[in-house]
């Protein structure tokens, strides 16, 4: 271990003897207040060693200043495998992960702005009525008065004063209060208390308290007290009253006298012509969260699970009689006739019957179908009640299948209920604003105008909006909608709204650590990127970036190059300096390609397209697509380019994909709006990989996902040991009982919960972590256990099994994607994303294809080196030689040269996307003017343009 210079260590953050996961024991100085790029191929130990080792001791050391009594609140991460750190700054870590998967997580709330903007609406939003629109207007003490002396005569009624509404506490105080004023009855969360009866309140739940200030049956000769009445309750609820009455007409069996119905009126905020009142309207009044403001339909998520008419109704070319409704195929004759009651009348009302085409029927009669009329309950009621109603399993289960997610009816997707939407600002609610792109927020807020009274409110509240705004667009976050869920945000997207979030904080002095924030990001769109990274060290920090991209490395002040090569083959440092210095350094991988010694190739000859074999999309028009036409070549390497925000994903992952998966009777979500799609007979079957992990428990690895575990099971229940035990397959498994550890259920280690320190994980007395008996560790195949087995790297294991080829096809695979360097039995949740996509991409890879495969890739080069992304190529390309197609968003411009057909998208991102800019070759689109993509992609082809059509 390398001595420390004390004189130094205010200059440079000095890590000695590292050795997480596969680093050799690394020595290495980073100096602070710089801009430092960790680079190497993909499982060299850059993440080891900036999030593992370096993010993992600053926060143990942050939260290990705190109290005993505050680390239990906290995750708390293990002590890295280092012998010393010193000079660590503070850390903050923006890595690559999908954020919170809590579908209410939005780039708004993320970054605070939703915050602001619930306070600005509370405090200066002018309250409409939801139902007719009027503004708000007070009422009057008298006008409360007329309103419930306008009640039929002889109707019980309950003048109230609300004093609690939904707050903690055991609320004496307010007891005492009602004691005072001499009344004699209070309501406590919905219950009729004599006031020296009320039991003691739970402190810790919320609690509603009306005093009940007077009870009247209503008849002539009651205005003086209900004048009186009206006065104390207005002056007790601060300006509110609550009437509770009987109304008799609502009858039913729990409530067979009639049921009681609240209604509040306040002297400051109600619609007299509605005869609707509101309560007092406080930031959480906006908030989805909150039981105050979230629709009560959706619960604040904007979305529902129903029905979905277009998986009830798939195929309107059929009739009734044909099976149109795909529910109901299959079912009994009595159960149809039982479902189907009235619809013979409604058919006979709509001029029609049971063998017209439902295509020839009118969008309003499909409607009536669907939503019902008259006496005739609708098919989607009808498969409602059914859904809920059986006690069949398998049933259930087939009804589940025409489910899916649809925009709440109620808020249609603005989450909150009725009484908030209806308040406004400059005439736009709070959903309105936070569909914005950032952009568009941006301008809507600069033309705010406030009288100077509202100013003092709203300045400092819209400053810090449009603070953050700014931030997000520098960081080139602006075609995103504020209203836009973090769950669907790339890794990319949320590191950049979260480094905004970063900048605008003001911090100095911290280490932040970034893990490839460019992922998503265009080449036209860097230099922001670059700006804002530039713009964080100059504040006084430290900046590591764990990155591939070209552009980001030679602007940092030092690179740092991890290798030689993945997993155990790598782990050390092999150059470090400025890119100049690294550039120069031979065993430096990185270094080749930047000084061009090594470089990804344009191919000499690309696939010609043929026109006759197209996938043709028409009048796209999801998120930000403007009615959009375009055809997609099969049997070639297809790329969709264009800015961020452009429209990519929208086409590809929400329109194309999902639309074909449908009419190949796929399963998949509901796919955007488009007028028609064809060409889906040339397709066989669609297989989108994406970069969602492989399994949620450690139980999940890389032998599971890609079944090669089964045969190599096989193998083992085949030796001759194994049939003189009578061991089956089953018994090599660590899932079930029989040949797997008992004492930690297979998985070779146990937990050991410390209360105010991390969790401990200790390797298993009985296995020490093999996670099999010692039974079943006996069998040995060519000397090795099946736990042993499961400890190989993959390129080993590819070797060891060289003659099974059912084993030996699928590991060849692993190792042809660079995965060689993962252990068989890597548990999938220590895997990035980039390796994930890549398992999925072996797996397909190793089976029997039929040569019609379409093939969907989202930005595969995530997480990839240069020469990692020159093997994906090549995997790619063997596809697409097999007869498949190979669909790809991608902005990695060395993928982008080598495709065989390119569709660029803009020409900017959201509102100013939408748009096919340009389609053909590379050469082809370098040419169109118009085309960023086209800009970025010239200098890299080959002068001479090549044909791409026949």
């Amino acid at each position: 271990m390398t001595a420390i210079d004390p004189a130094q260590e205010s200059t440079c953050i000095r890590v000695r003897g590292a050795r997480v996961h596969n680093l050799k024991n690394v020595d290495i100085d980073l100096p602070r207040d710089q801009l430092i790029v960790i680079t190497g191929p993909s499982g060299s130990g850059k993440s080891s060693l900036a999030l593992d080792t370096l993010y993992a001791e600053g926060q143990r050391q942050y939260v290990e200043s705190l109290s005993v009594y505050a680390r239990q609140f906290l995750d708390q991460m293990e002590r890295p495998d280092v012998d010393l750190i010193v000079g660590l700054q503070p850390t903050i870590c923006i890595d690559q992960r999908t954020g919170s998967q809590n579908p209410r997580s939005t780039v708004a709330t993320i970054t605070e702005i939703y915050d602001y903007l619930r306070l600005l609406m509370a405090r200066l939003g002018q309250p409409h009525c939801w139902k007719c629109g009027q503004p708000i207007t007070q009422q009057t003490a008298e006008q409360i008065q007329d309103r419930m002396l306008d009640l039929p005569e002889e109707t019980k009624l309950m003048v109230m004063a609300p004093m609690v509404q939904g707050r903690k506490g055991a609320h004496k105080e307010v007891f005492d209060r009602i004691r005072r004023e001499g009344l004699l009855r209070v309501r406590v969360d919905d219950e009729v208390y004599q006031i020296d009866e009320v039991p003691e309140l739970n402190p810790k739940k919320n609690h509603t308290i009306e005093a009940i200030v007077d009870r009247i049956i209503i008849r002539e000769g009651l205005r003086a007290r209900m004048s009186d009445s009206v006065g104390m309750a207005l002056k007790l609820g601060d300006g509110r009253l609550l009437s509770c009455h009987l109304d008799t007409d609502l009858v039913d069996e729990e409530h067979p006298k009639g049921t009681w119905i609240d209604q509040i009126f306040n002297t400051e905020l109600a619609c007299v012509d509605c005869n609707l009142s509101f309560i007092d309207i406080e930031p959480r009044t906006f908030s989805f969260n909150s039981p105050y403001g979230t629709c009560p339909k959706c619960e604040g998520l904007g979305i529902c699970e129903e029905f979905d008419p277009d998986l009830v109704i798939p195929d309107k070319e059929l009739s009734l009689d044909d099976g149109a409704i795909a529910p109901w195929r299959g079912v009994t004759a009595a159960s149809l006739t039982k479902l189907t009651k009235g619809l013979d009348t409604f058919l006979s009302k709509q001029k029609l019957d049971r063998t017209t085409k439902l295509s020839e029927w009118t969008d309003q009669q499909r409607e009536k179908l669907l939503s019902g009329e008259d006496k005739f309950q609708g098919v989607l009621i009808a498969l409602e009640k059914e859904y809920v109603t059986t006690t069949r399993k398998k049933r259930l289960e087939q009804l589940g299948k025409f489910r899916g997610k649809l925009p709440c009816p109620a808020c249609h997707g603005a989450r909150l209920r009725p009484e908030a939407l209806a308040v406004r600002v400059a005439g736009s609610n709070i959903h309105e604003i936070v569909r914005l792109s950032i952009n568009d927020a941006r301008a809507f807020f600069d033309d705010l105008e406030f009288d100077e009274t509202e100013s003092l409110i709203a300045t400092p509240i819209v400053r810090e909006i449009s603070k953050r705004l700014v931030f997000l667009e520098k960081v080139g976050a602006e075609y995103l909608t504020l209203d836009r869920a973090a769950d669907t945000l790339s890794g990319g997207e949320l590191q950049r709204v979260r480094l905004a979030t970063g900048i605008g904080s003001g911090l100095v002095g911290i280490c932040y650590i970034l893990d490839e924030p460019s992922i998503g990001l265009h080449s036209r769109d860097n230099h922001r990127l670059i700006e804002a990274l530039v713009d964080l060290r100059d504040h006084g920090n430290t900046v590591i970036v764990v990155e591939h991209d070209e552009a980001i490395m030679r602007v940092a002040d030092r690179l740092v190059d991890v290798g030689p090569g993945a997993g155990h083959h790598g782990g050390q440092i092999i150059a470090e300096g400025t890119p100049e210095v690294v550039s120069g350094v031979e065993a430096s991988i990185t270094g080749q390609y930047l000084s061009g010694r090594t470089k990804i190739e344009v191919p000499e000859t690309r696939r010609k397209v043929a026109k006759t074999r197209m996938i043709s999309v028409e009048g796209a028009t999801t998120n930000n697509l403007k009615d959009v036409a375009v055809q997609i070549p099969l049997g070639a390497f297809v790329c969709v380019t264009g800015v961020s925000g452009s429209g990519k994903s929208s086409l590809v992952n929400e329109t194309v994909t999902p639309g074909l998966l449908r009419r190949l009777g796929q399963p998949s979500q509901r796919p955007g709006p488009f007028t028609s799609l064809r060409g889906t007979s040339q397709v066989d079957k669609v297989i989108p990989i994406d970069q969602s992990p492989i399994g949620r428990t450690p139980r999940s690895n890389p032998a599971t996902y890609t079944g090669v575990f089964d045969e190599i099971r096989k193998v083992y229940a085949g030796t001759r040991q194994a049939k003189q035990y009578g061991y089956k397959a089953s018994r090599f498994s660590f899932n079930v009982k029989g040949g797997r550890c008992e004492e930690c259920q297979g998985q070779g280690l146990r937990k050991i919960e410390m209360n105010f320190l991390p969790d401990l994980f200790v390797e298993c007395p009985m296995c020490h972590g093999k996670r099999f008996n010692r039974q079943t560790l006996r069998v040995k195949y060519k000397d090795l256990s099946i736990a042993d087995v499961l400890n190989l790297p993959i390129e080993e294991a590819a070797d060891f099994f060289e003659n099974v080829p059912t084993i030996h096809r699928v590991l060849s695979s692993l190792c042809d994607v660079g995965l060689g360097y993962l252990s068989l039995g890597q548990p999938s949740t220590t895997l990035s994303g980039g390796e994930a996509q890549r398992i999925k991409l072996a797996t397909e890879l190793a089976r029997t294809e039929t040569g019609s495969t379409l093939y969907v890739l989202d930005e595969p080069t995530t997480g990839l080196h240069f020469e990692d992304i020159r093997r994906l190529l090549s995997v790619l390309s063997r596809l697409v030689d097999k007869g498949n197609t190979v669909l790809v968003i991608e902005h990695n411009m060395d993928v982008i040269k080598c495709a065989d057909w390119l569709i660029d998208l803009g020409p900017e991102g959201g509102s100013g996307g939408g748009r096919i800019i340009a389609t053909g070759t590379p050469e082809q689109v370098a040419e169109v003017a118009e085309s960023y993509t086209g800009q970025y992609l010239k200098p890299l082809l080959a002068p001479s343009p090549l044909e791409g059509e026949g």
